[in-house]
């Protein structure tokens, strides 16, 4: 079974895969072994290595270095005509905010009450919030005519559409810079110079002005973060991805490895079918 997210059923016979649902490589989440997985797909040297450090540990699973799937839905994505299709004037610059959920990490209570008052005539701006974002923050800001909430489950387009994003920790950073394009974060935690990071939000419209006026002055650093955190661009992870565990399991590489008892993280699985509450952590 193949898994995008931290917890799988264990009732599922078979062998587990874990493949991430993000490129979170600066949250210590992202590292949290919950003994539910077989084997963990990595997506590129940087998560690796780390898996490998983790594995020594727990000698039970498989670390294969196969890159992000989705990255193969961001460059395959067809581009022709997207302007028109969302009704863009070819003159305007298209700015896309879209911060994290996670309450210590999350720039939008800082920078959505000033965002109305930074955009320019020539801009419009997708503002896409996570599922788990605050109710009240969301609500907070409305749409206007340079003012665009994204309603979409898939940002894909948006990032092919826009001259800049603008986040915070939020791993879609990554996802946007294999485009090589112009990052703003707030306060990310690692890797801040992958684009200009401010620290208050005054700096934002500086910032903006300076990725507009020279969208490859990060350029070097892009290519480099990227060939860390996820190498493989060529829109061929997820085939790459099947023939490793297709590999894996003709030569029987998971032969006499078991995995923990784990009954704890079981019964949260068991509860939370039951009554239908709890955070699988």
């Amino acid at each position: 079974m193949i898994a995008p997210g931290n917890f799988v059923d264990f009732r599922i016979p078979g062998i587990k895969v874990q493949i991430f649902h993000g490129l979170g490589v600066e949250k210590a989440s992202h590292y949290k072994i919950r003994h539910f997985f077989d084997v963990y797909c990595t997506s590129g040297p940087f998560v690796t290595k780390k898996y490998e450090k983790l594995q020594k540990k727990n000698k039970y699973f498989l670390v294969k270095e196969t890159g992000w799937p989705k990255i193969d839905h961001i460059i395959n994505y067809p581009t022709n005509n997207l302007r028109e299709k969302f009704n863009i004037p070819k003159e305007k610059k298209v700015i896309l905010f879209a911060p994290t959920h996670s309450k210590k990490m999350q720039s939008a209570e800082s920078l959505l009450p000033i965002i109305p008052n930074i955009i320019n005539e020539d801009e419009i701006w997708f503002l896409k919030f996570h599922e788990l974002m605050n109710k009240e923050l969301k609500s907070s800001i409305e749409h206007s005519k340079n003012i665009k909430i994204i309603d979409d489950y898939d940002i894909t387009p948006y990032l092919h559409l826009s001259d800049i994003l603008i986040t915070d920790t939020s791993s879609v950073a990554y996802e946007f810079i294999i485009l090589d394009k112009p990052v703003i974060t707030y306060r990310t935690h690692s890797r801040k110079n992958k684009g200009i990071d401010i620290t208050q939000p005054p700096q934002l419209r500086g910032a903006i002005d300076r990725s507009l006026l020279d969208p490859q002055e990060f350029h070097q650093n892009r290519i480099n973060h990227i060939a860390e955190v996820n190498p493989c661009i060529d829109g061929k992870i997820s085939e790459n991805l099947i023939s490793t565990l297709e590999t894996i399991l003709s030569n029987n590489e998971l032969k006499n490895k078991t995995k923990p008892l784990n009954m704890f993280r079981k019964l949260q699985i068991l509860y939370h079918e039951k009554f239908k509450k709890g955070y699988l952590r």
